[in-house]
């Protein structure tokens, strides 16, 4: 089971701190506000990635990063937070060091280098606008069906409501002692991406939405390992690749890169599948496209592009002759 710290548990937190005789504080720590020459909303941002991600937050609550303030423990300074759901708000106090390096409450997260921020994405394939400053990236397996369910919510839906505000890219994650043929199946998009980005999305795209024909009446193995290798040459083949240099790959089976994946997605503590960072901000699970959409559109924020509007936001259209 994932660790998950509920907001009953922040707000039970917040409160027996709240509750406790404070000494005076100490003379203030002049803070520094950038970590590694971040400026100060870049800071902000990590913070809010942080506390969300460490604390599992749902995705609707508002997160609000307060003034710094000196505190009792040498080093450190206060910062409160204040979390907000519908009309209930709570404010909790964190620890930053004064070098902006380090945020504490109970535990300790890096800022500055937190597997988060730092995903490996190098020579993969890019659906999105290459240059978006905001990039979901999303550990996969392509047996799981919830991970359909999650690609079907992010293509064409998510991809058409964002245009070229957002990228997307794809980690593999396959879950092998559930998901018998689903490192095949990462192995042979692989090779397609070794030389044509756009087969490798049509490839994912044709095994989200046709698993149960790759599975088969009677699911074995062996034949759904000849099924992926078929669809596979397909794809290409419509694709024009080059067919000699695919089947010396699909042949091979080279899981290497797939298992360096395997390996990152395990020091980000990700227990299943999909799950997805969004400029580091993490979703577990398929969830409904518009928990998806406050993500995105926070992260936008953050990056100063404004998200575009949802239906209910768009001004209402107004009677024919209105206004003259």
């Amino acid at each position: 089971m994932p660790r998950i710290h509920s907001l009953a548990v922040l707000l039970a937190l917040g409160l027996a701190a709240g509750c406790k005789a404070q000494p005076a504080p100490p003379p203030s720590v002049t803070p520094q506000a950038v970590v590694q020459g971040l400026p100060q909303l870049d800071l902000n941002r990590r913070i809010e990635v942080m506390v969300r991600s460490q604390f599992n937050l749902p995705q609707d609550m508002s997160l609000t990063i307060g003034a710094r303030k000196p505190s009792q423990i040498p080093g450190y300074d206060t910062l409160p937070i204040t979390l907000g759901h519908g009309p209930k708000q709570s404010v909790i106090d964190f620890l930053i060091s004064a070098d902006s390096k380090t945020l504490a409450h109970l535990d300790t997260f890096s800022l500055d280098k937190d597997p988060l921020f730092s995903i490996d994405i190098a020579g993969r394939p890019i659906r999105g606008n290459p240059a978006a400053k905001v990039t979901v990236i999303n550990f996969d397996d392509l047996e799981c069906p919830y991970c359909a369910r999650m690609h079907q919510t992010l293509f064409p839906d998510t991809l058409a409501r964002y245009k070229d505000k957002v990228r997307y890219i794809y980690k593999d994650d396959p879950l092998v002692e559930i998901h018998p043929w689903a490192l095949r199946a990462a192995v042979d998009a692989n090779c397609l991406a070794q030389q044509s980005p756009d087969v490798y999305w049509t490839y994912v795209d044709y095994l989200h939405a046709h698993g149960q024909d790759v599975n088969g009446e009677n699911r074995d193995p062996a034949k759904s390992f000849a099924a992926l290798d078929r669809i596979a040459r397909q794809q290409g083949t419509l694709g024009k690749v080059n067919a000699a240099l695919l089947d010396a790959c699909l042949a091979k089976q080279d899981g290497t890169q797939v298992q360096a994946s395997m390996t990152e997605a395990e020091g980000l503590k990700i227990e299943g599948t999909p799950a997805l960072f969004v400029n580091g901000e993490r979703i577990d699970g398929a969830l409904p496209e518009a928990q998806v959409w406050l993500v995105i559109d926070r992260a936008l924020r953050a990056e100063g592009v404004e998200p575009p509007q949802t239906p209910s936001e768009a001004a209402p259209v107004q009677p024919s002759g209105a206004g003259k």
